[in-house]
């Protein structure tokens, strides 16, 4: 086939596209349709906050764009009518004809992209996410959907009755397909999910199997569409090395103090120590004001808190940080201070976005974790990394890291999931899933307390601990 042949083909298939989806832009939207772009629309939502910055591909009226709220919305379809509708439309926004294989959008970078049953469309999809690339940033989500080959008969039928938006021949994109075509396009898949098994709005009937039945194996392999949520790699990370900030919450940790200022490493640019005094009961607060005056060197600094648990020190730790690296570290050195480096590489080189540590694949000093607490950390791990879409091994592991420019933005979204957690864990590893931040973890040697007994009521503790199992799933899971 000569390149003229080739490129002639593909012109030809772009055309008749356009000049198809012109026509359905003057036909009434079928009532199935309407349903399907409803239930599009909420999980999207879910997925992208208000205020950012979207780049809808394949944006047809607008009104999933418009859906979002975002700060600046810029939607492109290469049907010339439905832009002319999408303007009409939603004048606030931002829209032009444009093909998705040939994008020209100048410099602009945006917070993400969607393109919601494009890929079904495509002649080349490969070089559609390649064209993509060139509008993201380093923290750019990518959200596509589409739609599952085992409806491809269903929705033929549906057309010929009037209950789906007509269409021409489609790509039927398996989610191995898909994702190896985002991997071999510059960007790493960060989880995918299925959605909506029953697309017709019955009463009662379509929320459960829409909302639960959808989430649940079996029946979640009936689902009618895929979403992958990606993120671009390769894309600059600074030249300057970052700064960490090391937050140690100390409850009645008197003897630890001295060896954490001591053993806690340099990272980057510059480290500091931010002691979050608890209350003590010991002489917790003189140790670290002792350990302060002897090593002038260290970038140190002491807060007394003023609230109750772990989580509010830590906030107040984040709250007065400085570092571009937001690092956890338990005061009681059970995992050691040498391995922060192994953290830092990982965020430093943007491998990663959130790193959590795992105390559960080397073999553990006697007495360092209980085997109830161990058969629990094994159950929540299982639980969390089904509700978060990412694998979690470990999530009650104290030493978490993550960016302060993400750490703000988990603050800012915290109202979604209210303020119950007091290990401050799981208000971490909430947020970040919900932003779709890249998870990694570190395996460490875990240590058995040297010092002191532990703070944490296994039992009481253990109940919260399944209040936010179920919590988590009404707000991450089942979200219809």
């Amino acid at each position: 086939m000569k390149i003229e042949t080739f490129q002639s083909e593909a012109s030809n298939y772009r055309t008749t596209r356009s000049t198809f989806w012109d026509g359905v832009a003057t036909t009434q939207a079928s009532s199935w349709g309407g349903y399907y772009r409803k239930i599009l629309q909420k999980v999207v939502r879910h997925i992208i906050p208000e205020g950012a910055s979207v780049l809808e591909v394949g944006c047809g009226q607008g009104d999933l764009l418009a859906a979002l709220k975002p700060a600046h919305g810029v939607g492109i379809d290469f049907s010339s009518k439905v832009i002319e509708q999408a303007k009409s439309r939603h004048p606030e926004l931002e829209f032009s004809v444009a093909d998705a294989h040939s994008l020209n959008l100048g410099d602009k970078t945006f917070d993400y992209i969607v393109a919601c049953d494009l890929v079904n469309d495509l002649w080349d999809v490969q070089l559609v996410l390649q064209q993509l690339n060139s509008y993201c940033n380093s923290s750019t989500r990518l959200v596509f959907s589409f739609r599952s080959q085992l409806w491809k008969g269903p929705l033929q039928l549906a057309r010929k009755l009037g209950l789906a938006t007509p269409n021409l021949n489609q790509n039927w994109l398996t989610r191995h397909d898909m994702k190896n075509l985002v991997e071999i396009s510059g960007f790493q898949v960060l989880r995918g999910f299925e959605e909506l098994i029953l697309p017709l709005p019955l009463p009662l009937v379509s929320n459960i199997a829409n909302r639960f039945l959808a989430k649940l194996f079996p029946f979640r392999a009936l689902a009618m569409v895929n979403f992958i949520v990606a993120r671009p790699l390769n894309k600059l990370v600074s030249a300057k090395p970052p700064t960490v900030s090391v937050v140690v919450a100390a409850r009645n940790e008197s003897g630890h103090i001295d060896e954490l200022v001591e053993r806690i490493p340099e990272m980057g640019g510059g480290t500091e120590i931010i002691f979050v005094e608890g209350n003590s009961t010991d002489d917790t607060y003189d140790a670290i004001e002792r350990a302060i005056r002897k090593n002038p060197q260290r970038n140190c600094k002491l807060l007394k808190q003023s609230g109750k648990g772990k989580g509010d020190a830590v906030r107040a730790g984040f709250d007065v940080a400085t570092g571009d690296i937001l690092m956890i570290l338990d005061a009681d050195i059970t995992v050691p201070p040498e391995d922060l480096p192994r953290f830092y590489v990982l965020m430093a080189n943007g491998d990663a976005e959130f790193v959590n540590g795992v105390r559960l694949v080397y073999p553990m000093e006697d007495d360092a974790m209980r085997f109830a607490n161990l058969i629990g950390n094994k159950f929540f791990a299982a639980a969390f990394s089904w509700l978060l879409g990412q694998p979690i091994r470990d999530t009650l592991c104290g030493t978490k890291v993550l960016c302060r420019t993400d750490y703000l933005r988990v603050v800012a979204n915290r109202s979604y999931f209210g303020d119950f957690d007091p290990f401050g864990d799981f208000d971490l590893l909430f947020g970040a899933a919900r932003l779709n931040l890249k998870i990694m973890e570190v395996p460490v040697r875990y240590r058995a307390r040297r010092y002191g007994e532990t703070n944490i009521q296994r039992w009481k503790h253990g109940l919260l601990l399944l209040r936010m199992v179920v919590f988590a799933a009404r707000r991450i899971k089942f979200i219809l």
